[in-house]
């Protein structure tokens, strides 16, 4: 019996449950064996993609800190996609819904 491929061919913003817009902001993180600060490249409510060289594999819990405006930003999410020596996607994990509406505020003036 031949074996099935069942990889997602989607692309990455096809697969995500969210819109992204392109914000530069510092981020503070902790996940695997990584800790440092990265630049995220683009940020949504569901999720955001930062540039780092820190090896975090897919399905790596990670803590971040953010700052948008004046308000900061203490988020879990998961590596849900890995460039390695390049950057990680992260999905939001249990997303506070006043975080939600800071990203969302942000988002939309940007």
């Amino acid at each position: 019996m031949a074996e099935t491929d069942h990889t997602d061919a989607r692309s990455a913003s096809e697969r995500r449950g969210s819109d992204r817009k392109k914000l530069i902001v510092d981020v503070r993180f902790e996940g695997g064996d990584g800790t440092g600060i990265a630049n995220t490249r683009d940020i949504g409510s569901g999720g955001l993609y930062m540039t780092t060289t820190a090896p975090l594999d897919i399905g790596t819990p990670i803590f971040m800190t953010l700052t948008l405006g004046a308000r900061t930003l203490n988020v879990h999410g998961t590596v849900v996609y890995s460039d390695p020596g390049h950057g990680v996607g992260v999905r939001f994990r249990d997303l506070d819904p006043d975080d939600e509406a800071v990203l969302t505020g942000e988002l939309e003036t940007n």
